[in-house]
């Protein structure tokens, strides 16, 4: 844990360490840890940390003409990122442009809705939707996240129905623009999820976007093929891991251990997450080490030009 100025609360979360500085800022600083199910796993993963604050910052900046974002500076340190604290709201807006993960495991049940969304007979797994379906979640600071709909959110109070309705416009805009970037790439940006905040009367997109701990991604090429084969489609996301789990006997249940985790697997994690930087950026990933002293020095140095 940093000890950083003006320090005034810290959160641990699964993956991020969020301190709040003064009233108005925050410094997120993304660990190596890596989570599946809800869990976090024993190891950590080499330069994750640092893979997913330089994909996010890439891509908030490539975003903010859709929605204003959080981020003051999100590029002078690897692994760590300084921006505005906001008053978050209480759910994730999850978008699906394929029948993929969680939903497809909900529809090969034999179930036709998923957060209140009706899902059409006769779809395969991975098939793309007519539309891009939105499936929010329940933000849970412990556990697991919940499925929740629309309606419910309204009614329980969770969201305002006017600043739902901004949360589904900007959610469709940000997609649409992810799934642009990742074609150019040669990529198929399929399921992703936001989160936003408020200060004052303004809607912040805020935490990460377009990572692989927050989003899934296809490579486009073969796509079509794989399919007509019914075969599985190459990825580039953290599905892989919760795949590797599943494939051990671990969903995340209770009784259920964690398989070892080998040095093998880890550097395969590490040269995944590589991977997806060097195809979404268009630019080869550089390890940066950098040592806890280095980076509370230099965010704190940050810290002390802001008001």
């Amino acid at each position: 844990m940093l000890q950083l100025p003006n320090q005034t609360a810290f959160y641990k979360g699964k993956v991020r360490d969020v301190y709040t500085l003064g009233e108005k800022h925050l410094a997120m600083v993304v660990s190596d840890r890596i989570s599946a199910f809800d869990v976090v796993l024993p190891r950590p993963i080499p330069y994750k940390g640092q893979v997913l604050n330089q994909i996010a910052a890439y891509f908030l900046e490539a975003t903010k003409d859709i929605v204003p974002n959080w981020v003051i500076d999100g590029t002078s340190l690897p692994n760590a990122t300084i921006g505005l604290k906001c008053e978050t709201f209480p759910v994730e807006m999850v978008i699906r442009g394929n029948l993929t993960g969680h939903a497809w495991r909900t529809y090969k049940t034999g179930a036709r809705e998923l957060c209140g969304v009706q899902l059409p007979d006769g779809m395969r797994e991975n098939d793309y939707f007519v539309n891009p379906i939105i499936t929010p979640t329940t933000k849970a600071h412990e556990g697991h996240d919940e499925d929740i709909s629309r309606e419910e959110i309204i009614a329980q109070g969770l969201v305002s129905e006017s600043d739902y309705v901004q949360l589904e416009a900007y959610t469709k805009a940000l997609f649409e623009r992810g799934r642009q970037m990742a074609n150019e790439r040669g990529l198929i940006l399929v399921d992703t999820k936001y989160e936003f905040g408020k200060i004052g009367d303004t809607i912040y997109l805020i935490d990460e976007i377009h990572t692989p701990d927050s989003s899934r991604y296809f490579y486009m090429e073969g796509f079509e093929e794989r399919q007509a084969r019914g075969e599985q489609q190459k990825q580039l996301s953290k599905e892989f891991v919760r795949e590797w789990l599943m494939e051990n006997g671990f969903q995340g249940k209770e009784g259920q251990q964690v398989p070892e985790m080998t040095d093998e697997f880890i550097n395969s994690v590490t040269d995944r997450y590589a991977e997806l930087y060097d195809h979404i950026t268009g630019k080869k990933f550089e390890k940066q080490a950098i040592s806890e002293a280095e980076l509370q020095e230099k965010i704190a140095a940050i810290v002390s030009t802001l008001n």
